[in-house]
This record gives C-alpha cells, structure tokens and sequence, in this order.
C-alpha cells in the first residue's frame, strides 16, 4: 500500500509517499481500497508536532477516507466487498487502503463521488456536534463561525440553514464573502480591515450573538465569550492561533497559551453564559457519532448539505495540500487522492 507519512515534525517538505505491506483487515473489520481523503486542520498541526493525540511520528495520520470495500475480516459479511462507502478512522486514512471496524463503514449515495463523501466527517460531524448536541440551537437565533470558509465554517453555514430564523456572522477574508453567503452566511466579516467583536456589537444593537464557535483560540475565546447574550454559548473546537508559519514556533505557542481565559463557576452564573468544548477525535466510541454520521448522509441526499471541494491533491503533491491549508487559501474541503 501506499500512504503519506510525517517523517519528522515540521513544513510540509516532511512529507513522504511510502510504499508498505498491504493492510489485512482484523477480526470485525473492512478494508477499503481509497478513492479520496480528507485534509484538516489537526493533521496539519500533527506534522507541526503540535498535535497532541496524533501517534509518535513517523506517522501515516487522516481522520476520513472514502472508497470501496475490497476484502473484509472473520465475523464480516462478505457481501459487503464492492460496496462503496465513507470510513471514520483513528488515523492512518491518508493511505490508498484503510481498515476500520465495519461499524465506521457507511454507505453513501451512488450520486455522491468519493471526494464528497470525504469531506463529510471531520467537518460535519464536528459542525452537528457543535450546533445541535452541544449548543442546541433553536429557531431565530444566532451564531458566529470563525474560520467560515474553511471546512467546519461551510458545514456550519449549511446545517444552520436547516433551522429557521438562524443569523449568522462569519468571519473570513473579503475574497471569500462571495463564498460563505452562497453558503448562508448572514453577516461576512473580513477579518482583516474590521474588529469582528466591534462589527457584530454594532449589528446586533449592542446585544452580542447566543453562539459563538471559535477553533481560533486564546484571546479570540475571550473575545468570544464577551460576545455572549445572557444564555449564551461558547464552544471551543480548536486552538488555531498556536500555529503560524509551516513549523512549530514555541515563543507563540507560549503567547498564545497565556492569553487563554479562565472561566469559572461563579463567573459562569453571573453572566448566564456557558462555555464548551468539542474534540471529534475523543468522541470516536460515542454512540452519538454513528446516528449523525447517518443523519448527514440522509441530508445529502434530500439537498440540504453539500460539500463543498476547493481542490484535490495526489499524494505525491501532499506537500501542496498542507501548504494550501496552512496559508487559509482555501474555501471549503481539501482532498488528497491515491
């Protein structure tokens, strides 16, 4: 088989294309042959070293995978071989074969490509988390999304169009408004020529947002959290401000890190605000993950979400793929194929 592995931490040159021993699929599980997976932003900071649930380095890393059931374990159906699905993976999916229990095998529609059904999810399953378990939106309120052009923002956009009355702020360069309204994004915020903070007070008349989803960071959460109407909700799901540049620079991380907030209990009750965190990665035998995996494929299928591809990378162009995430040139998925 062959994968992309992080040889050591650091820029996107570390990346290696290897050639190993095929995969052979345990007890319980399916192997499928890939036919795209999925980039994010945590496997960027893995080959960083920032990452700190990604295996020792040198690691083959990758949450999502897409492609065809070509063999299967003792205790699996055979049927199963052919059958086109989407895998979540504890790493490893940035490969042209992955193995996974059968359970983290979903089917997907014939009409959805390989490259779709990638990108669903991380980003999905992260944005669905966020909304509708943790912050239990309800009609006509409103959320702000950092980052609302990456792949978690699009996500977000989308799903909160499913809930009526939803106005959302997005924070994204000018060159992506376009983007996120077509997305449903109410209020683009270039991040760049305006304070998002000062910009979202004035439209709201002074009375802030009930959500706030920041994978930003540090000061940005404290920013976040002074946002919050009374019942408010801020939801953590990343620590972005730590990387900057293609390696790990420790006097940021350092900066970074002293500027997080402390909340407390007390505080918390004053203000009727909460804060949160979501963390795919640790939910992964949650029986919560499985239902909104299936919930999401059924919403593709009825038009309500779709993924959005800025752009498709063969492994041997894995460097490419990195650097595009890493500089925020993209809109939406980036994909990496065999």
């Amino acid at each position: 088989m062959r994968a992309v592995w992080i040889s050591k931490a650091g820029g996107p040159e570390v990346l290696e294309v290897r050639e190993t021993p095929d995969l052979i699929p345990k007890t319980g599980e399916v192997r499928i042959r890939t036919g795209a997976c999925g980039m994010n932003f945590a496997e960027m900071m893995a080959r960083q070293g920032l990452y700190p649930d990604a295996p020792k380095i040198p690691c083959v890393v990758g949450y999502e995978a897409a492609g065809t059931i070509d063999s299967v374990g003792d205790g699996v159906d055979r049927a199963l071989i052919g059958r086109r699905v989407v895998v979540l993976a504890r790493f490893g999916a940035h490969a042209d074969q992955v193995c996974v229990p059968h359970e983290n095998a979903f089917p997907i529609p014939d009409e959805m490509s390989f490259a779709e059904a990638a990108a669903i999810p991380v980003n999905y399953l992260t944005a669905y988390q966020m909304l509708f378990r943790v912050g239990a939106i309800r009609p006509g309120e409103s959320v702000l999304i950092h980052m609302a052009a990456g792949g978690v923002g699009i996500a977000v956009l989308q799903l909160c169009r499913t809930v009526d009355g939803i106005v959302t702020f997005g924070t994204a360069s000018a060159a992506k408004h376009e983007a996120i309204r077509s997305n449903g994004c109410t209020h683009p915020i270039d991040y760049h020529t305006t304070d998002y903070f000062t910009e979202i007070m004035r439209l709201t008349n002074g009375k802030g947002v009930d959500v706030v989803l920041d994978a930003l960071g540090g000061n940005d959460w404290r920013k976040g959290y002074k946002l919050l109407r009374p019942g408010g909700r801020l939801i953590a799901f990343g620590f972005a401000n730590m990387s900057s540049g293609p390696t790990r620079n420790i006097l940021r991380m350092i900066r970074q890190i002293v500027t997080v907030p402390i909340f407390t209990p007390m505080g918390l009750m004053d203000k009727n605000r909460s804060v949160a965190g979501v963390n795919l990665g640790h939910l992964w035998d949650d029986p919560f993950l499985p239902f909104a995996m299936n919930k999401l494929l059924i919403m593709y299928r009825e038009g309500q979400i779709k993924p959005h591809i800025d752009s498709s990378f063969p492994f041997a162009e894995a460097a490419k793929a990195h650097l595009r995430l890493q500089e925020g040139k993209n809109i939406g998925k980036v994909v990496m194929v065999p």
